[in-house]
C-alpha cells in the first residue's frame, strides 16, 4: 500500500476531547470510567547509527519521531489500519515542537510511551552507573515539554540499562540508581499534578535476576517504585503456543504487585512473523499479569526488523507482510475487562529482595541530586577547573582526565571516593549527584592543593586552569560543609532553569520530512568513567595542606 497525499490527514484527525487518563489501581490500568486499559501498540522511531556497547548493539544518534509532522501524517492512516491504541518513542528532543504529531495521534486516540533517555551519553550507564544534576535536567526537560499533552500514558526512566552479556559483569547494582530516577521523575510528575505513569523498558534474562529486578522496582512504597513494568520480549517465535513460548514467563510475573506488559515483542527468527502471540497476550491466561504489549517494530531496525519501507524522498509507505499479519491479529483483539476496577483494589508495596550473588542491588537509593549544592560548590570551593568546550567529544575527554586525575591524587594519598558511589553497597559519596564536569572540578582542585598549588598540577595537557582568585583551603572547605550541609536528601525536584516547559522549539523536521537528518543531537554529558573508589562521605577535613571529603 502507498500513501503520498500526508500532510492532508494531519487536520482531519484533531479532536477537541481529551483522551480519557489511565491510572494504576493494583496491578491493572484502568480508564477513568473503570474500564481496564491494555496497550495495544507499536515501537515507533527511526533507528540511528549502531554501536557494540558490551555485547549490545546501541544508537549513537537518533531522529526523533514525534517531531516530525509530515511523518506523523505519513505514518497516521498505517498506524490506524494496525488499531494501536499506543505507540513508543525511544529518544525525542525536548527543544522541539511536538505540537502536531501529539495532537494527531490523541485526535485518532493513540496514547504515546516517552522514554526520557538519549543515546550514549544521556542515559544510566549499566556498568558505571550514577544519577545526577544533568541527567535529571535532562529528564524533566523532556517532561516538561510533553505535560500539556494528554495522551502521554507513561515516561519510561530507561530501557534495558541492567542486562547481561558474556562480556560484562553482574550490572544489576544499576538498579539503586534506576529506582531514584524514578522516585524523583514521580515527585516532579506529582508536583505538576500529572497522572502520567513512570515506568521502565527490561531486557528479558535469566529469572535469577529479571524477576527480582521486577519486584525490586515495584518495592517499598509507592514514592519509590515505578507504575509500570515493561518486559522486551521475544520468547514466542513463528507459529508457537502459549505453554513452550509464554507459560514460564507468564507464571514468574504472577505476583509481580504493579501492572507488567510487553514493552517489545515481536521474534522473527522464523519469518514470516505470523503474530499469532498476540490473541494469548491478550486472552484469559495472560492478562491476570499482564497489560498488553507493543510490537517491534514500525520502522526498519537492525535485524531484519521492521513493517514498512519508506520511498527514497520519505513522503511514501509501502507496507510488508509483517504489517498486514500484524493488522489482522490485532484487529480481532477483544479485551476482557476484568478485574473491576474496585477488586483490583489498592497497589500493595512489599518489602524489597534481598541482594544476594545474583542480584547485587542495595534498597538504600541514592538521594535526588541536587543542583543547588553542586552550583555552591563550583561557585566557592574549587580552585583549579576544567577549560570546557562544548565539543561532541568533550564527555570522552572528561571521562579520561577523571581517570588521570583520580589515579595522580590517589598517588599523593587523595582518594576520589567523594565523586563515587556503589549500589550494592547503597553508599553514594556527597558529590556523586553532581555534573561530570563539577566532580572533574573537584579532583582537579585536590590534586591542585595536595601538590601545594603547583602551577604544573593545574594543567592536565592544557584542559584545566587555576580560577581567579582562588579561595584557601581553608575557606574551601568551610564552603564545601555549608553547601553540602543538607545535600544528602530526598525531595521534589523543580524545573530545571530555563525550562519553559513549552516545546515551541522549531526544527526543519517539523514542517518536512526530508529534514529528518538534522535531527541529529550532540550527545549529552555523561559522568566519568572508571571512577576510583566508592563510600558516602560525611565529614570535611584539612590534609596535607589541602581540604578532603572524609568517611
Amino acid at each position: 500500500m502507498h500513501f503520498t497525499n500526508a500532510l492532508a490527514i494531519l487536520a482531519g484527525v484533531t479532536s477537541t476531547f481529551a483522551l480519557p487518563n489511565v491510572t494504576r489501581s493494583g496491578r491493572f490500568l484502568y480508564q477513568d470510567d473503570g474500564t481496564r486499559f491494555y496497550i495495544k501498540g507499536i515501537a515507533y522511531q527511526q533507528q540511528g547509527d549502531l554501536v557494540n556497547n558490551g555485547g549490545f548493539p546501541e544508537p549513537i544518534d537518533f531522529i526523533d519521531p514525534l517531531a516530525d509532522s509530515a511523518g506523523c501524517a505519513r505514518d497516521l492512516p498505517f498506524l490506524q489500519q494496525l488499531g494501536v491504541n499506543a505507540i513508543r518513542a525511544y529518544s525525542v528532543n525536548s527543544s522541539l515542537n511536538h505540537d502536531s504529531c501529539m495532537q494527531a495521534l490523541s485526535g485518532a486516540g493513540i496514547y504515546a510511551i516517552i522514554d526520557l533517555s538519549l543515546p550514549v551519553n544521556g542515559s544510566i550507564d549499566r556498568t558505571n552507573p550514577s544519577w545526577t544534576t544533568n541527567f535529571l535536567n535532562l529528564y524533566l526537560n523532556t517532561v516538561n515539554t510533553f505535560l500539556k499533552y494528554d495522551n502521554v500514558l507513561a515516561f519510561n526512566i530507561g530501557n534495558e540499562i541492567v542486562a547481561q552479556a558474556d562480556t560484562m559483569p553482574n550490572v544489576t547494582a544499576a538498579a539503586p540508581y534506576i529506582k531514584a530516577a524514578a522516585r524523583d521523575v514521580k515527585a516532579y510528575l506529582k508536583s505538576k499534578g500529572s497522572s502520567a505513569l513512570v515506568a521502565y523498558a527490561s531486557t528479558d534474562g535469566p529469572a535469577t535476576w529479571r524477576d527480582p529486578l521486577a519486584h525490586y522496582l515495584g518495592c517499598n512504597s509507592d514514592a519509590t517504585s515505578i507504575d509500570l513494568f515493561g518486559l522486551n520480549n521475544y520468547e514466542w517465535c513463528g507459529n508457537s503456543n502459549f505453554q513452550s513460548a509464554y507459560a514460564g514467563t507468564n507464571d514468574d510475573f504472577s505476583d509481580l504487585n504493579i501492572p507488567a506488559y510487553f514493552s517489545e515483542f515481536g521474534c522473527n527468527t522464523s519469518p514470516p512473523r505470523l503474530w499469532t502471540e498476540v490473541q494469548a497476550l491478550f486472552g484469559p491466561e495472560m492478562v491476570p499479569n499482564w497489560s498488553g504489549g507493543l510490537a517491534f517494530s514500525y520502522f526498519p531496525a537492525q535485524g531484519n526488523f521492521g513493517m514498512i519501507t519508506l520511498s527514497p524522498d520519505n513522503t511514501t509507505v509501502t507496507t510488508s507482510n509483517d504489517f498486514n499479519l500484524l493488522k489482522a491479529q490485532y484487529n480481532n483483539v477483544t479485551f476482557i475487562n476484568s478485574p473491576s476496577q474496585s477488586a483490583a483494589g489498592q497497589t500493595q508495596f512489599p518489602a524489597c529482595p534481598q541482594p544476594n550473588s545474583t542480584f547485587l542491588a542495595s534498597s538504600t537509593l541514592p538521594p535526588t541530586p541536587n543542583d543547588t549544592a553542586c552550583q555552591c560548590l563550583a561557585q566557592n570551593s574549587f580552585s583549579c577547573t576544567f577549560k570546557e568546550t562544548n565539543s561532541p567529544g568533550e564527555p570522552a575527554v572528561i571521562g579520561s582526565l577523571t581517570d588521570t586525575a583520580c589515579s595522580l591524587l590517589g598517588q599523593q594519598g587523595g582518594s576520589c571516593s567523594a565523586i563515587g558511589g556503589s549500589g550494592s553497597a547503597g553508599q553514594y559519596g556527597s558529590l556523586s549527584f553532581c555534573s561530570p564536569v563539577t566532580k572533574l572540578d573537584y579532583v582537579f582542585s585536590q590534586f591542585y592543593d595536595v601538590t601545594n598549588r603547583n602551577s604544573q598540577s593545574c594543567d592536565f595537557s592544557g584542559n584545566a586552569t587555576v580560577v581567579s582568585n582562588p579561595p584557601s583551603s581553608s575557606a574551601a572547605a568551610a564552603a564545601a560543609t555549608s553547601c553540602l550541609a543538607n545535600a544528602q536528601t530526598t525531595f521534589a525536584p523543580t524545573a530545571p532553569a530555563g525550562s519553559s516547559g513549552s516545546g515551541t522549539g522549531s526544527s526543519t523536521a517539523t514542517s518536512s520530512a526530508k529534514g529528518n537528518t538534522a535531527q541529529r543531537p550532540v550527545a549529552i554529558f555523561t559522568d566519568a568513567r572508571g571512577i576510583l573508589g566508592v563510600g558516602l562521605m560525611t565529614l570535611l577535613a584539612l590534609v596535607g595542606g589541602s581540604w578532603t571529603l572524609l568517611a
